[in-house]
This record gives structure tokens, sequence and C-alpha cells, in this order.
């Protein structure tokens, strides 16, 4: 089980570096795809295949480099994710009106 684990690291990308690394891999096998259904495929029927390949990266890069943490600007300060906003609650916040059948008269929400 340990040596499972050990074995699992290896492949568990930490570092942004990293990522730009398997993402550059991932552009090259996209780009030799790409250029395979060019010539198998001639027209805009390859074209359109090798952009949806070399679209691809976009989508993987973006979600690899998602997901590594970014590096902390000073070394002995640890990373902490941004604050969340306050939900608004209140009067200025608006509210979903129950729906009424059209045989039921209008419902009055004044509290005078």
């Amino acid at each position: 089980m340990v040596m499972l684990r050990k074995l699992g690291r290896l492949f568990t990308i930490k570092t942004r570096l990293e990522a730009w690394l398997v993402i550059y891999a991932i552009a090259l096998g996209a780009v030799e795809r790409g250029r395979l259904y060019l010539e198998t495929y001639p027209g805009w029927g390859g074209i359109l295949l090798a952009l949806a390949c070399t679209g691809v990266v976009f989508i993987a890069g973006a979600k690899l480099l998602d997901s590594v943490k970014p590096q902390p600007a000073l070394a002995g300060v640890a990373y902490r994710a941004p604050l969340r906003r306050r939900v608004l609650t209140g009067r200025s916040r608006p509210t979903r009106q129950p729906l009424r059948r059209a045989s039921e008269p209008p419902i009055s929400r004044r509290t005078d």
C-alpha cells in the first residue's frame, strides 16, 4: 500500500512548472493529431478536426493551471484564499413572487 502511494505521488502535478510541462506535452500530441487529420480528411473536415484538437489544449491547460495552487509571494507566508463576499439579505435583494392561478384574486403584501 505504501509503495502504491509513493508511485501515485509521481503522477501528481504539484507546481505550475509541472503543469506547463504537461500542457506542452498535450499541445505536441494535439498538433500531431491535427496534422494527421489534415492528411486523412482533406478540406473543411480535416481543418475543423485539427482546430478541435488544438482547442482542447486551451481547455485542459486552463483546468491544469487552476488546479495548482499559486506560489506565495513571500517565502514565509502561507497562502490565504480570498474572502468570500457577504450575501445580501434584506429589502434590497429581490424575492421571488409566489405563482398564482388566474382564478385567484391578486394578493396584497401591504401591511398598513
